[in-house]
């Protein structure tokens, strides 16, 4: 239980440094994080509420399908994603068949797949 604690911190200041450094958004200024296009942030809630409905590994199959290399805003989608599984307790996840080391592990290959993998294993 410590362990996954202190895994779940760890992703959070990871989301909040990584957003601070590739977006300038400031978290604990409370600014809210907006999309630039409708399409991604339509994108993102049908993620968040396909999680929410307990079909995870779903809404992360389709999250890769949908990622592009090329688009800085679909990698906000998903360490946006990826925050808003880590908000979610560790009872949750694991009915999910899902666990808070996924959450991390997939944090830090979609920051692999973007050029920010140096970043992610100082992070993780």
């Amino acid at each position: 239980m410590v362990e996954q604690d202190y895994i779940m911190r760890i992703i959070h200041e990871m989301v909040r440094t990584f957003l601070k450094l590739v977006f300038h958004i400031d978290e604990e200024k409370q600014e809210e994080v907006q999309f630039e296009d409708n399409e991604t942030a339509g994108s993102f809630e049908t993620l968040c509420a396909m999680a929410d409905r307990g079909e995870i590994n779903e809404a992360e199959n389709i999250l890769y399908e949908e990622l592009d290399e090329g688009n800085l805003e679909y990698l906000k989608m998903a360490i946006l994603f990826y925050e808003h599984l880590n908000k979610m307790s560790n009872e949750y996840l694991e009915k999910c068949d899902y666990s808070r080391q996924e959450v991390a592990e997939g944090m830090k290959q979609v920051m692999k797949i973007y050029g920010y993998d140096s970043l992610a294993e100082t992070l993780i």
